[in-house]
């Protein structure tokens, strides 16, 4: 730039970037002289020139965000590219009073770095379209793979999983990845869906032959259960001779589900018969636990009044009462009676625990002192931004002045919470 041009576009206290006419018609300064960008007639040339200046601070602050979101990354370059040619468009003879050159300038070596960028994108995304093929074609060549093992080798629970994992992937590379050329995305599909086509009809077949093997395991479940049912009379001493039965059962093979389940049930009911006799013999033992299940109900509600007690030490004593009383009580009849009264008692013990905990960490000097550093930032951050209202209530900017003070409110309720 020339010194005469320098001169011209450089603003004094004579030549601002901005002037304003009688009637309240607006310019701005440029290389070659005065460039009227609008009239304000119902205020001062202040109000004026402050307006029009509040547009070139607006795009000034989309040129700024442009540029830190191209050095931040992230951003795709193309994209940023066409919002970089939109504010471009916006400057050209803008309705603004500033330094509008300058604007002009960032944004055309922005655009040239984008143009850069742009190419560099273009080759990146070249290349994950590549890798999405490679990708893709290792999923079809698992799938064919399936698809050739000999169907009486195959496990097919697994096989249908693995096939089902590899589509899901399938659709996972469909929605997330790059787009892929129609010619090669469709000749994979018919290699995929060939394979899916191949391993569907194997499995019809495995199972076809599996009916035929389930017959063979009806008989030998009918036979357990007629043995089953033959063990009635011995009572409670006939367990031991089910559970061998039960033994087979669970090795006799899979005979289909609705006959399983009929099987099953029958299989079931002359175990249940015998476990009715053991039954009556645990109901006794329950009688002769009555009392010391009325004693640990007691202690249990003793030990829920603990969480009412302020004071940590007292509800730590109180609680070791209890549990050598609970101790000295011993074992109660039946199992999960005696294991739900313990998993009660564990809850009041867990809960103290945690009181405890908690307290130590509330106590704990380090958490202490990165709360007390915290209340000092948020101090400082209140005394800066009482000093950002005061100053925009003097120049009477209220956008300025509702973001202090919004910004001013949050960190004095953040100093709030930490008990500041």
């Amino acid at each position: 730039m020339t010194a005469a041009a320098e001169s011209a576009t450089s603003p004094t206290a004579d030549e601002p970037w901005g002037r304003v006419d009688d009637d309240g018609t607006v310019s701005v300064r440029e290389a070659d002289g005065w460039r009227v960008v609008g009239q304000f007639p119902d205020g001062t040339p202040e109000e004026a020139l402050a307006y029009f200046e509040r547009k070139y601070a607006d795009l000034a602050a989309e040129v700024g965000l442009l540029e830190v979101r191209h050095r931040r990354g992230g951003a795709s370059a193309s994209d940023l590219r066409k919002a970089a040619r939109a504010v471009s468009e916006k400057l050209a003879d803008a309705a603004a009073v500033g330094d509008l050159a300058d604007l002009q300038s960032r944004v055309a070596a922005l655009g040239a770095e984008l143009a850069e960028a742009s190419a560099e994108e273009a080759a990146a995304n070249k290349q994950a379209v590549e890798d999405a093929v490679r990708e893709r074609t290792a999923i079809v060549e698992k799938a064919e793979a399936l698809a050739a093992k000999d169907p009486k080798s195959v496990q097919w629970k697994q096989a249908s999983a693995e096939l089902n994992d590899l589509f899901a992937q399938w659709q996972s590379h469909q929605q997330n990845g790059p787009r892929l050329p129609k010619a090669a995305s469709q000749e994979l599909w018919k290699r995929f869906r060939d394979a899916r086509a191949t391993v569907d009809r194997h499995r019809r077949a495995f199972y076809a032959e599996l009916d035929e093997a389930h017959k063979t395991v009806r008989d030998r479940k009918a036979k357990l259960v007629e043995k089953a049912e033959a063990l009635a009379p011995k009572g409670e001493d006939g367990i031991g001779a089910y559970r061998e039965l039960l033994d087979q059962w669970k090795q006799a093979g899979r005979a289909g589900k609705k006959a399983d389940d009929a099987l099953w049930a029958r299989f079931k009911a002359a175990g249940d018969a015998l476990y009715a006799a053991r039954g009556e013999r645990e109901a006794a033992e329950v009688e002769a636990s009555r009392e010391k299940i009325e004693a640990k109900r007691e202690l249990l509600v003793q030990a829920r009044t603990i969480a009412d007690e302020p004071s940590i030490t007292a509800a730590r004593s109180a609680l070791t009462r209890i549990q050598r009383a609970w101790d000295e009580i011993g074992r109660v009849f039946p199992r999960d009676t005696e294991r739900a009264l313990d998993d009660d008692l564990r809850k009041i013990e867990q809960a103290l625990r945690s009181r405890e905990d908690a307290d130590w960490k509330r106590n704990d000097p380090r958490t202490r002192a990165r709360a007390d550093d915290m209340t000092r930032q948020l101090n400082d951050a209140i005394a800066k931004l009482e000093d950002e209202v005061a100053a925009a209530e003097k120049t009477g900017d209220k956008k300025a002045i509702a973001a202090a003070q919004e910004a001013l409110e949050a960190r004095k309720a953040w100093l709030t919470a930490l008990g500041g």
